[in-house]
């Protein structure tokens, strides 16, 4: 039996579309129209073509930022999410401590970036803070406005109290989505807590764990307010990443053709590699699963 189909459903669906175009395809296309443009003022527009691409491709101030950020997004991983799977392994399965740990962990993801930011800038100062004063006080040289190493230990310290809450909730979920059959099994079997982590536990996590590592390299490769707050880039470009330095190319020099060029090559670039970990990883998934 034939039931008409009642299309007009879609209709609530225009005003997230309308949303979506105003808050991301408009400013894309006006972004792609300055990367192909230049000006010299008076809203008057000429064509040069990829001429701003050629320019950046070739520029050494973008390869070393993309350098830099290329650095910070490993070492962020390859520090929270080991440390985020040790935290939820440690975390209890059941019982009163386990709301008091889920707050706990959550609270740090409450902070707005901004804040952080000023919190670290003050926790690391080395008259007033209390990081800075104390290592000083210890015999450690640290001053984060003036050494490239203490600039880049604050912001990755600063990255991984921030962030590891993420990675450590979505590995306590998975562990917690485990039967109980899995691991009376493996007491049956004898099997050391290496083993049951090894073959249980990090297998049942690889889905969350995917995520975690998406959105972890994704934020990480974006980040932008935390270390501008903390350092401004500096000590010199020490921790100038690519967002910074686009951020200083469009608003503080007002180069909007290469700026426009450059941040397209940006989002290219996070596309691709995020699709890269994606497409792994679901390989990985899929083989375990098999």
């Amino acid at each position: 039996m034939d039931k008409s189909v009642n299309n007009k459903a879609w209709f609530l669906v225009l005003p997230v579309l309308f949303l979506v175009a105003f808050s991301a395809v408009i400013p894309l296309m006006t972004v792609v129209n300055y990367s192909v443009q230049d000006t010299f003022g008076n809203n008057q527009f000429f064509w040069v073509g990829l001429e701003w691409f050629e320019e950046m491709l070739q520029s050494d101030r973008m390869w070393n930022a993309l350098g830099r950020q290329a650095i910070f997004s490993a070492v962020i991983l390859a520090i929270e999410v080991p440390l985020g799977i040790l935290v939820a392994l440690c975390m209890p399965k059941r019982g009163v401590w386990v709301s008091v740990c889920l707050v706990l962990m959550a609270l740090p993801l409450l902070i707005p970036w901004n804040v952080v930011g000023t919190i670290w800038q003050i926790f690391g100062r080395e008259d007033i803070g209390l990081l800075g004063y104390t290592l000083n006080m210890l015999g450690i040289s640290y001053n984060y406005t003036q050494s490239s190493i203490s600039a880049w230990i604050t912001v990755v310290v600063m990255d991984v109290w921030h962030w590891t809450s993420l990675v450590a909730l979505l590995a306590y979920a998975g562990l917690q989505s485990i039967p109980d059959a899995y691991y009376q099994a493996a007491k049956i079997d004898q099997a050391n807590r290496w083993k049951v982590f090894r073959y249980i536990e990090l297998p049942k996590m690889q889905g969350v764990l995917m995520i975690a590592i998406l959105l972890r390299f994704m934020d990480s490769f974006m980040i932008y307010t935390e270390p501008f707050v903390v350092t401004g880039g500096g000590p010199g470009n020490a921790t100038t990443f690519l967002s910074i330095d686009l951020v200083k190319m469009a608003l503080g020099q007002f180069d909007l053709g290469p700026a426009a060029a450059f941040s397209l090559m940006y989002f290219l670039v996070v596309m691709l590699i995020s699709w890269v970990f994606y497409t792994v990883m679901t390989n990985l998934d899929k083989r375990g699963g098999a």
